[in-house]
């Protein structure tokens, strides 16, 4: 992958190996294989995840998002149900970074800084696991929300 794709919105299908007491599904297996180094005063710096929570939406048809972080990254993984996300540059709507995702579907979900995004789950009880690189006070002062409608039903699968 190229570094200008670095910067952009992306899913990374990841393994998973199951056997016959289960899965094991490692999702991030260092961060410098997925993200470029932020600088810091002109030197390389890692980025470090801050925080992880999950988000449960009860019923499928639920959106969350569109917001963006002039700051922070976020990784998102599904561990129950299914999802579409959806990303762009507020800037630049007209180039959206639409992913679905969902555990038979194994991908993490990389949203860059500067990314307006959001997601809808496509199924009852789903369920992702998000981890940061700001912490929750942090986040609060870098978010930008918008409408979820502002770009269009940009939320709806279509048929194939």
């Amino acid at each position: 992958m190229e570094k200008a794709d670095l910067k952009k919105p992306r899913s990374i299908e990841y393994p998973v190996f199951a056997d016959d007491r289960g899965t094991f599904a490692p999702f991030i297996n260092g961060l410098e294989e997925i993200a470029p180094f932020q600088q810091a005063q002109g030197k390389p710096k890692p980025l470090i995840i801050k925080r992880m929570y999950y988000v449960c939406n009860d019923s499928k048809g639920i959106v969350r998002g569109f917001h963006y972080h002039e700051k922070e990254w976020k990784f998102f993984v599904i561990v129950s149900g299914s999802a579409k996300f959806v990303a762009l540059d507020p800037k630049k709507p007209a180039e959206k970074f639409q992913f679905v995702s969902s555990v038979r579907k194994n991908n993490l979900i990389i949203i860059p800084p500067f990314y307006a995004n959001g997601w809808v789950s496509l199924s009852d009880n789903t369920i992702l696991v998000c981890a940061s690189t700001s912490t929750t006070q942090e986040s609060l002062k870098d978010d930008k929300r918008f409408d979820p409608y502002k770009w269009g039903d940009v939320w709806s699968v279509k048929a194939r």
